[in-house]
Protein backbone atom coordinates (compact mmCIF):
# COMPACT_ATOMS: atom_id res chain seq x y z
CA UNK A 1 0.00 0.00 0.00
CA UNK A 2 1.28 3.47 -0.84
CA UNK A 3 1.17 5.86 2.09
CA UNK A 4 0.24 9.47 1.42
CA UNK A 5 2.45 10.48 4.35
CA UNK A 6 5.57 9.20 2.58
CA UNK A 7 5.60 12.09 0.13
CA UNK A 8 3.07 14.58 1.51
CA UNK A 9 4.64 15.51 4.83
CA UNK A 10 6.65 18.67 4.31
CA UNK A 11 5.68 18.99 0.64
CA UNK A 12 4.55 22.56 -0.15
CA UNK A 13 1.59 21.36 -2.24
CA UNK A 14 0.52 18.13 -0.55
CA UNK A 15 1.61 18.91 3.00
CA UNK A 16 -1.13 21.34 4.05
CA UNK A 17 -3.86 19.11 2.59
CA UNK A 18 -2.37 16.02 4.26
CA UNK A 19 -1.96 17.75 7.62
CA UNK A 20 -5.31 19.56 7.86
CA UNK A 21 -7.87 17.93 5.60
CA UNK A 22 -7.16 14.43 4.32
CA UNK A 23 -9.00 11.90 6.47
CA UNK A 24 -10.70 14.44 8.74
CA UNK A 25 -14.48 14.12 9.04
CA UNK A 26 -16.30 16.82 7.11
CA UNK A 27 -19.95 17.90 7.25
CA UNK A 28 -19.97 21.32 5.54
CA UNK A 29 -21.93 21.08 2.29
CA UNK A 30 -19.66 23.36 0.24
CA UNK A 31 -16.52 21.57 1.44
CA UNK A 32 -18.03 18.16 0.73
CA UNK A 33 -19.03 19.31 -2.74
CA UNK A 34 -15.57 20.78 -3.30
CA UNK A 35 -13.90 17.51 -2.35
CA UNK A 36 -16.18 15.58 -4.69
CA UNK A 37 -15.49 17.97 -7.59
CA UNK A 38 -11.74 17.87 -6.94
CA UNK A 39 -11.69 14.06 -6.82
CA UNK A 40 -13.69 13.87 -10.05
CA UNK A 41 -11.29 16.27 -11.73
CA UNK A 42 -8.27 14.33 -10.51
CA UNK A 43 -9.31 11.28 -12.57
CA UNK A 44 -6.48 10.60 -15.00
CA UNK A 45 -4.37 13.41 -13.57
CA UNK A 46 -1.94 14.04 -10.73
CA UNK A 47 -3.42 15.03 -7.34
CA UNK A 48 -0.72 17.68 -6.99
CA UNK A 49 -1.99 19.38 -10.16
CA UNK A 50 -5.50 19.48 -8.71
CA UNK A 51 -4.25 20.97 -5.45
CA UNK A 52 -2.32 23.61 -7.42
CA UNK A 53 -5.50 24.48 -9.32
CA UNK A 54 -7.68 24.44 -6.22
CA UNK A 55 -8.04 28.23 -6.00
CA UNK A 56 -9.02 28.25 -9.66
CA UNK A 57 -11.69 25.64 -8.99
CA UNK A 58 -12.99 27.62 -6.02
CA UNK A 59 -13.31 30.76 -8.13
CA UNK A 60 -14.73 28.99 -11.18
CA UNK A 61 -17.37 27.10 -9.18
CA UNK A 62 -18.50 30.07 -7.08
CA UNK A 63 -16.90 28.84 -3.86
CA UNK A 64 -18.63 25.49 -4.39
CA UNK A 65 -22.01 26.99 -3.56
CA UNK A 66 -24.27 24.06 -4.39
CA UNK A 67 -27.29 26.20 -5.31
CA UNK A 68 -25.31 28.40 -7.67
CA UNK A 69 -23.59 25.49 -9.41
CA UNK A 70 -26.85 23.52 -9.65
CA UNK A 71 -28.36 26.45 -11.54
CA UNK A 72 -25.54 26.75 -14.10
CA UNK A 73 -26.74 26.99 -17.68
CA UNK A 74 -25.11 27.16 -21.08
CA UNK A 75 -23.18 30.37 -20.38
CA UNK A 76 -21.60 29.00 -17.20
CA UNK A 77 -20.75 25.71 -18.93
CA UNK A 78 -18.99 27.61 -21.72
CA UNK A 79 -17.17 29.77 -19.15
CA UNK A 80 -15.93 26.70 -17.29
CA UNK A 81 -14.77 24.96 -20.46
CA UNK A 82 -12.74 28.06 -21.37
CA UNK A 83 -11.20 28.57 -17.90
CA UNK A 84 -7.47 27.67 -17.84
CA UNK A 85 -7.56 27.73 -14.02
CA UNK A 86 -9.43 24.41 -13.90
CA UNK A 87 -9.53 21.09 -15.73
CA UNK A 88 -11.48 21.82 -18.91
CA UNK A 89 -13.22 18.54 -19.49
CA UNK A 90 -16.85 18.60 -20.62
CA UNK A 91 -17.79 15.36 -18.83
CA UNK A 92 -16.27 16.58 -15.56
CA UNK A 93 -17.97 19.98 -15.84
CA UNK A 94 -21.32 18.34 -16.56
CA UNK A 95 -20.80 15.95 -13.64
CA UNK A 96 -20.14 18.84 -11.25
CA UNK A 97 -23.37 20.58 -12.27
CA UNK A 98 -25.43 17.41 -12.16
CA UNK A 99 -23.94 16.39 -8.81
CA UNK A 100 -24.74 19.81 -7.34
CA UNK A 101 -28.37 19.22 -8.36
CA UNK A 102 -28.31 15.81 -6.68
CA UNK A 103 -26.80 17.26 -3.50
CA UNK A 104 -29.44 19.98 -3.44
CA UNK A 105 -32.05 17.20 -3.52
CA UNK A 106 -30.45 15.58 -0.47
CA UNK A 107 -31.58 18.55 1.60
CA UNK A 108 -35.18 17.45 1.32
CA UNK A 109 -34.56 13.71 1.64
CA UNK A 110 -31.73 13.72 4.24
CA UNK A 111 -31.22 17.27 5.46
CA UNK A 112 -28.21 17.67 3.15
CA UNK A 113 -25.18 15.89 1.74
CA UNK A 114 -23.72 15.16 5.19
CA UNK A 115 -27.04 13.68 6.28
CA UNK A 116 -27.16 11.48 3.17
CA UNK A 117 -23.65 10.18 3.88
CA UNK A 118 -24.46 9.54 7.54
CA UNK A 119 -27.71 7.76 6.65
CA UNK A 120 -25.81 5.21 4.57
CA UNK A 121 -22.92 4.69 6.99
CA UNK A 122 -21.37 2.21 7.50
CA UNK A 123 -20.92 0.62 4.09
CA UNK A 124 -18.01 -1.25 2.57
CA UNK A 125 -16.19 0.42 -0.30
CA UNK A 126 -17.98 -1.72 -2.94
CA UNK A 127 -21.35 -0.79 -1.41
CA UNK A 128 -20.41 2.92 -1.40
CA UNK A 129 -19.28 2.68 -5.02
CA UNK A 130 -22.61 1.17 -6.10
CA UNK A 131 -24.51 3.85 -4.18
CA UNK A 132 -22.44 6.69 -5.65
CA UNK A 133 -22.79 5.32 -9.19
CA UNK A 134 -26.59 5.28 -8.74
CA UNK A 135 -26.63 8.80 -7.30
CA UNK A 136 -23.89 10.81 -9.03
CA UNK A 137 -22.06 11.15 -12.32
CA UNK A 138 -18.37 10.41 -12.88
CA UNK A 139 -17.96 8.52 -9.62
CA UNK A 140 -16.25 5.20 -10.23
CA UNK A 141 -14.48 3.12 -7.63
CA UNK A 142 -11.29 5.17 -7.36
CA UNK A 143 -13.05 8.54 -7.20
CA UNK A 144 -15.61 7.33 -4.68
CA UNK A 145 -12.97 5.65 -2.53
CA UNK A 146 -10.67 8.68 -2.51
CA UNK A 147 -13.56 11.02 -1.75
CA UNK A 148 -14.72 8.89 1.18
CA UNK A 149 -11.16 8.51 2.51
CA UNK A 150 -10.66 12.26 2.27
CA UNK A 151 -13.72 12.95 4.45
CA UNK A 152 -13.22 10.18 7.00
CA UNK A 153 -15.81 7.67 5.82
CA UNK A 154 -13.22 5.10 4.76
CA UNK A 155 -9.77 4.69 6.31
CA UNK A 156 -7.19 6.66 4.38
CA UNK A 157 -3.56 6.13 3.59
CA UNK A 158 -2.01 7.73 6.66
CA UNK A 159 0.67 5.55 8.21
CA UNK A 160 -0.12 4.59 11.79
CA UNK A 161 2.99 6.49 12.94
CA UNK A 162 1.93 9.67 11.12
CA UNK A 163 1.24 12.54 13.55
CA UNK A 164 -1.86 13.47 11.54
CA UNK A 165 -3.20 9.92 11.87
CA UNK A 166 -3.09 10.32 15.65
CA UNK A 167 -5.01 13.60 15.45
CA UNK A 168 -7.64 12.02 13.21
CA UNK A 169 -7.94 8.96 15.46
CA UNK A 170 -8.55 11.21 18.48
CA UNK A 171 -11.48 12.75 16.59
CA UNK A 172 -13.07 9.32 15.88
CA UNK A 173 -13.93 9.70 12.19
CA UNK A 174 -16.88 7.68 10.88
CA UNK A 175 -14.75 4.81 9.56
CA UNK A 176 -13.35 4.17 13.03
CA UNK A 177 -16.85 3.76 14.37
CA UNK A 178 -17.37 0.94 11.84
CA UNK A 179 -14.37 -1.04 13.11
CA UNK A 180 -11.11 -2.19 11.65
CA UNK A 181 -12.75 -4.71 9.32
CA UNK A 182 -13.29 -1.85 6.91
CA UNK A 183 -9.54 -1.53 6.27
CA UNK A 184 -9.73 -4.59 4.05
CA UNK A 185 -12.45 -3.08 1.89
CA UNK A 186 -10.47 0.04 0.97
CA UNK A 187 -7.75 -1.41 -1.23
Amino acid sequence: MAWYCDYAIGDPVHGPYHDREYGFAEADEARLFERLVLEINQAGLNWGLILKKRAGFQAAYDGFDVDRVAAYGAAERARLLADPGIVRNRLKVEAAIHNAQVIRGFRESHGGFAGWLAAHHPLTKPQWVRLFKKSFRFTGGEITGEFLMSIGYLPGTHRTDCPTAAVIAALSPPWMEAGECFYDSVE
